[in-house]
């Protein structure tokens, strides 16, 4: 069996879908591991790395990818005028990654040509024993981290009390948008640097969480109903996010720090901080939109840009968790290797997936080039 790992092409991606780690655990699985050359530099992995671990290297793609029974991606196959990776992939072949499933919709006939079976990583079920497996919960929670990190960069102040004989200097108050596993990360971080903080859910099911982290929850009246059963956010009507609004607009007031952390699946951002919002902010305050990459939660965030709006600073990094590359790559590597391992027939040398395991039917949205997911069939037949 032969697992293929192409360098990531998208525009500032810096992850790889394996780490040295995770070649040594697949060899021993009798997986043969084909990387291409300069895949693991962006994360601090030298081609030597990887060889001594027990890859396969090679500066073609085409050379990594012939005879491949698996292809591990972080982003969705790329095609340029330099190269199309889709078609040199075997027909046939298994492609795992993060393909952006129900936004980027036009990739999928090339994979139906090359007759391809694609699992997406962000459609793994929230389900205990897939926990492992979910590369959007380890990729969530260093964004969470690093975003703490980001606005303490464009924040001209400390974040903890200090006592001085100079004088005593107040804590930075932090509100964090969102509690999901980045969110929750975010509080942690700004808590451990010593800052007062404030989180908001629409989901009230989660206020014990951020009140163990040592924050205190923000609530808006009639949030009971707004969890999916996945665990995620749903869209709510408009009297709710009226009522939002007041409570996000009053806690805003007093921040020094907002991180906006909201999203939901194959939807625009949900808009929680208005650009009057950021005008009543205080001059110098920070805040950091993890949503930016959906179109933002807040007014005004602009992909990749630093947004200077009446002194207060707006920072709308994209692929927060891959700027701690190294950390992401790990995660993500591991990810794969939990999510593959127990469908690698060892004594046939092939990959044998269930397709009516609960994981795999889950994440599955192609099966031999044919759309199967039920969140991108067009008829019921399907």
């Amino acid at each position: 069996m032969k697992c293929a790992v192409l360098r990531e092409r998208h525009p500032g991606e810096t992850r790889v879908a394996a780490s040295p780690d995770m070649v040594k655990r697949l060899k021993s699985q009798g997986v043969d591991v084909a990387i291409e050359a300069g895949a693991g530099e962006a994360s601090g992995w030298t081609d030597d790395t990887f060889l001594q671990a027990g890859a396969i290297m090679s500066a073609d793609a085409g050379d990594v990818l012939a005879g491949a029974d698996v292809v591990f991606k972080v982003g969705r196959p790329v095609t340029t005028d330099k190269i199309d990776e889709v078609v040199l992939i075997p027909e046939g072949c298994v492609v795992v990654g993060l393909i952006n499933p129900l936004v980027d919709r036009e990739q999928y006939a090339g994979y139906a040509a090359r007759r391809l079976t694609v699992l997406a990583m962000e459609l793994i079920p929230r389900i205990s024993r897939a926990q492992s497996m979910d590369a959007l919960t380890s990729q969530a929670s260093l964004a969470g981290y690093k975003a703490v990190l980001d606005a303490c960069m464009f924040f001209g102040r400390a974040m903890p009390m200090m006592m001085t004989a100079a004088g005593t200097i107040a804590p930075a108050r932090v509100l964090v948008l969102g509690a999901g596993v980045a969110g929750l990360q975010a509080i942690a971080t700004a808590r451990r640097l010593g800052a007062v903080v404030e989180a908001f859910d629409v989901r009230a099911a989660v206020k014990e969480e951020v009140e163990s982290l040592g924050a205190s929850f923000v609530e808006v009246p009639g949030a009971d109903d707004a969890e999916t059963r996945g665990g995620y956010a749903r869209e709510m009507d408009d009297a709710f996010l009226a009522r939002q609004g007041e409570v996000i607009a009053g806690a805003l007031k007093k921040a020094d720090i907002c991180i906006t952390t909201a999203r939901i699946p194959g939807r625009p951002a949900p808009r929680l901080v208005t650009a009057a919002m950021v005008r009543d902010m205080k001059p110098g305050s920070v805040i950091v939109d993890l949503a930016v990459e959906d179109g933002g939660n807040c007014d005004g965030s602009r992909r990749d840009e630093v947004v200077d709006a009446d002194g207060v600073a707006i920072v709308g990094f994209s692929n927060v968790a891959g700027r701690l590359a190294a950390d992401a790559s790990n995660f993500y590597a591991r990810n794969l290797f939990n999510l593959i391992t127990p469908f690698i027939d060892t004594a046939a040398g092939r990959l044998a997936l269930d397709h009516a395991d609960e994981v795999i039917s889950g994440m599955c949205v192609m099966r031999d080039g044919v759309l199967v997911h039920p969140l991108l069939c067009d008829t019921k037949e399907s």
